[in-house]
């Protein structure tokens, strides 16, 4: 099949996290016969930031890692209606302007044969719900939401089995394990400061306690601030700047923790939606710990495939006891993977996305033989 996905960007993962995904989810489309096209507009906001900061050179790791993909720019729609001229799927992420996800319903209400599908995977729709009702998705066939809490929000706007929960996931072709172990010390945390939203966890449940337990802790990531900046010079922490997503695994080799900080919105109003660096840090096989947050969709086992610390105190416990304790991070490592390598890779979701696209009856998998369609409905990937 043609599946065309409109992204902000493919290239840039400059404060854009859902490149993360698309780039393991369109390379695992393309290593099974697929062709796959990736649409952004010129200009975009998160590359215009990465050339600014960094040049072309900061499209290297990327280009090296994903030698598979590339991303078509376009000025106008003239160009995406024409790209998408025999798509069998299209896929249009929120980040685009609300007058082009109209524009791409509009083809669809007039008779375009694609399957149209909206992906959603932000918290807009119950912190700023008002930003997510200017998109026109009459035309569009289902939405793809991130979560199940964020899926229901869709619901009770009227699209019943028209929503489905599509989570994130590591793209394990990147994200695995170091082939030789090396030697592995203190912290690593990769994450945008953002808006502030949780700056006060991240000095309780990561600067305080990595000085507390003696264990020097790196920081990547952008947006940050001078007040952020003064913050973690004052706990003594090594501000590394911008990581390109692509180049996360050979962090987390070289570190002997990490720690997931959800923000405010994914812990009190989308519960069960993690960020997508837990994926991918399980998939690299480095313990982690987590600051408050419900896993209550059952992604991963609580305990078993990473930590939980329920306060500052509990999060300085669980860190000297990585620090103590090879054999308990070898657990979690093992576990953590275990889970993932069954349930949460981009070949996974792949697998996940052909079987919504079956229960549809999009026009790709009427195509598909016997065989395929049964692959295609919810088989487990390998």
């Amino acid at each position: 099949m043609k599946l065309v996905y409109l992204t902000h960007s493919l290239a840039s993962c400059w404060n854009h996290g859902n490149a993360h995904f698309l780039r393991g989810v369109l390379r695992d489309l393309v290593h099974r016969g697929h062709e796959v096209l990736s649409l952004e507009p010129e200009g975009a906001w998160s590359l215009e930031n990465l050339l600014r900061d960094h040049g072309k050179a900061g499209l290297n790791a990327f280009q090296a890692n994903y030698p598979e993909l590339s991303s078509r720019a376009f000025s106008g729609f003239a160009e995406v209606e024409a790209a998408l001229d025999g798509a069998d799927v299209v896929i249009v992420h929120e980040w685009n302007e609300p007058e082009l996800v109209a524009a791409v319903g509009r083809l669809r209400r007039r008779g375009a044969p694609f399957t149209l599908l909206f992906h959603d995977t932000h918290h807009r729709a119950v912190s700023e719900p008002e930003a997510i009702r200017r998109f026109d998705l009459d035309g569009y066939d289902a939405v793809l939401a991130f979560g199940a809490t964020l899926a229901e929000v869709y619901r009770e706007w009227g699209w019943g089995d028209r929503v489905f929960v599509w989570h994130e996931a590591a793209d394990t072709r990147l994200f695995h394990p170091p082939e030789v172990e090396g030697r592995r010390k203190g912290l690593v945390w990769i994450g945008n400061w953002g808006d502030g939203e949780r700056s006060a966890e991240l000095e309780s449940f990561l600067l305080r306690p990595a000085r507390t337990t003696g264990l020097p802790l790196d920081i990547y990531g952008v947006r940050y601030p001078d007040e952020a900046r003064a913050m973690l010079a004052r706990y003594g922490v090594r501000y590394r700047g911008w990581l390109p997503n692509a180049r996360a695994p050979e962090l987390f080799a070289r570190h002997l923790a990490t720690v997931h900080v959800p923000r405010r919105f994914y812990v009190e109003m989308l519960p069960g939606i993690p960020t997508i660096r837990v994926f991918e840090a399980l998939a690299c096989g480095i313990p982690l710990v987590s600051a408050p947050w419900q896993d209550s969709e059952g992604l991963f086992r609580p305990g078993h495939d990473y930590l939980t610390a329920r306060d500052e105190a509990e999060m300085v416990r669980h860190l000297s006891a990585l620090r103590d304790d090879p054999a308990l991070r070898r657990a979690l490592v093992e576990s953590g993977l275990e889970t993932i390598r069954a349930r949460h890779s981009c070949a996974h979701r792949v697998d996940e996305l052909l079987g919504m696209l079956s229960r549809l009856d999009a026009a790709p998998m009427r195509r598909l033989g016997p065989a395929q369609h049964s692959m295609a409905e919810g088989a487990p990937a390998p």
